[in-house]
């Protein structure tokens, strides 16, 4: 369980959308703008965001990506079947949502 952040949410938007991870695919360092709830729609996601220890979320298991964190690690945990989750960010109306690297300051 995380806290949400305390802020006021005027002029922000929450964008959803469905990420596929094929068997063996990992992903890049990146960070987003605000923050995100990503919930595990299918398979096994192995992750790791800044200050948090690596770990490995199932079907039906959800993580959060606080503001100006830093999603280090992003694959699928099978080099056989296919994994999806659903990526919920909340940012500001106009933001960037995803950029590559790490987040500036990141801890």
């Amino acid at each position: 369980m995380h806290d949400l952040p305390n802020l006021t949410m005027d002029d922000w938007q929450v964008t959803v959308s469905e990420v596929p991870f094929p068997p063996g695919r990992v992903g890049q360092v990146h960070h987003h703008a605000g923050f995100v709830l990503a919930y595990v729609l299918e398979g096994s996601i192995a992750t790791k965001i800044s200050g948090q220890p690596e770990r490995v979320y199932k079907t039906g298991e959800m993580f959060y990506e606080p503001p100006g964190s830093t999603h280090e690690t992003s694959r699928n945990a099978s080099a056989t079947e296919p994994a999806k989750l659903l990526a919920m960010i909340f940012a500001r109306k106009g933001s960037t949502l995803t950029s590559p690297g790490p987040a500036s300051g990141a801890r």
